[in-house]
């Protein structure tokens, strides 16, 4: 028979707690969570004063960020929006049903403070502590890798640096810009809505768009990111960033690292033999690598374990939400780009380990 909608109201005792299935990953990613921020404890208590109204628990402003990366989650105010009536959300950031959803604008007043104190940082290290204390970490094999994110700016907006203000024509309801013929590089072009993005392509052939590059370090075993950080999108910037991420406790002596044939450079080949890793990477024509490192078999175990980076960087942008990232400037980019890595650590982590029984 036809069922019946029936408005009658009923008073139900219920908690977020109870809407949430005891099977769901999001538990156990919960707990992975409440543990890594119960010990940066003492971080938090350096950040805010002693007295005063009490705040927004910078906990909570975590766990939301988390929730920006694992939902897919378009911005802090659909977020806030969400939190409304999504009891998952509220179970995640402890929030009882009918407590007050903090504003989007929280964000932004707490951003600041998060940063100075490298919050994200120390949370995405306790995050990998986690795994490593879990054994799902590999302690001699690694790869790396750089890719591009598009910045929150345009490409009209790459204006000449010695162009003044009454020359640059009004954009505001996107006339047409014609730059044929102009030679634009870094040194005399600039965003004037993002400066510190800078106009980067990946290949011949595309478009030079303000871009900043991403870098991250995996383990070779399970593809867990292990070390990770955003820079300005220079030429150089994937080779460079990844010599100061290589320098990590986390590895034995003669490690070996992966890579690209964009880091088969002389420079970067020696700094790897210095700090004692063997590097890996891919051969090209008057490369830097030499014969004796690639006739071991490790050489080729390596090369085929280092397309696991893609794995990383296909879901920082389709899921994670930084294919586009959301704000200016390499330090406020650089918390949304490790707060995802942190997520996708999480992911994988809720993943390998055990289900509780």
């Amino acid at each position: 028979m036809r069922g019946i909608v029936d408005n009658q109201i009923r008073f139900v005792v219920l908690t977020p707690e109870d809407v949430v299935p005891k099977d769901h990953p999001i538990r156990r990613i919960k707990t992975i969570v409440d543990e890594a921020l119960l010990k940066m404890g003492p971080v938090f208590e350096t950040i805010y004063a002693s007295g005063g109204r009490p705040s927004i628990p910078p906990e909570r402003l975590v766990k939301a960020m988390l929730l920006l990366a694992l939902y897919s989650v378009r911005s802090e105010r659909q977020l806030c929006e969400r939190m409304r009536y999504d009891l998952l959300f509220r179970w995640f950031c402890e929030l009882d049903i009918d407590d007050e959803i903090f504003d989007a604008s929280t964000f932004s007043r707490n951003r600041q403070r998060l940063i100075v104190a490298d919050v994200t940082s120390k949370f995405f290290a306790e995050v990998v502590a986690a795994a490593r204390a879990a054994k799902l970490l590999s302690q001699e094999h690694f790869s790396v890798d750089g890719t591009l994110l598009d910045a929150w700016a345009s490409q009209k907006s790459v204006r000449a640096k010695d162009e003044s203000e009454s020359d640059r024509p009004d954009l505001s309801n996107n006339d047409w810009v014609d730059f044929s013929g102009t030679k634009r590089s870094n040194d005399t072009h600039a965003s004037i809505t993002d400066p510190e993005a800078l106009p980067a392509k990946k290949a011949r052939g595309q478009e030079a768009r303000p871009r900043y590059c991403g870098h991250v370090v995996i383990e070779n075993r399970n593809g867990m990111v292990v070390e990770t950080g955003l820079s300005q999108a220079t030429g150089t910037a994937e080779r460079d960033v990844a010599t100061e991420l290589l320098d990590s406790p986390g590895r034995t002596k003669r490690a070996t690292v992966a890579g690209d044939a964009g880091y088969n450079t002389k420079d970067f080949v020696n700094n790897c033999r210095q700090a004692g890793i063997t590097p890996h990477v891919a051969d090209k024509k008057h490369g830097a690598i030499d014969e004796r490192t690639m006739r071991h078999v490790g050489y080729d175990i390596s090369q085929r374990r280092r397309k696991v980076v893609e794995q990383v960087f296909g879901w920082a942008k389709t899921v994670g939400g930084t294919r586009k990232l959301r704000f200016k400037g390499v330090e406020r980019n650089s918390e949304q780009w490790i707060v995802a890595m942190s997520a996708y650590n999480l992911v994988r982590m809720a993943t390998l380990l055990p289900k509780p029984t």
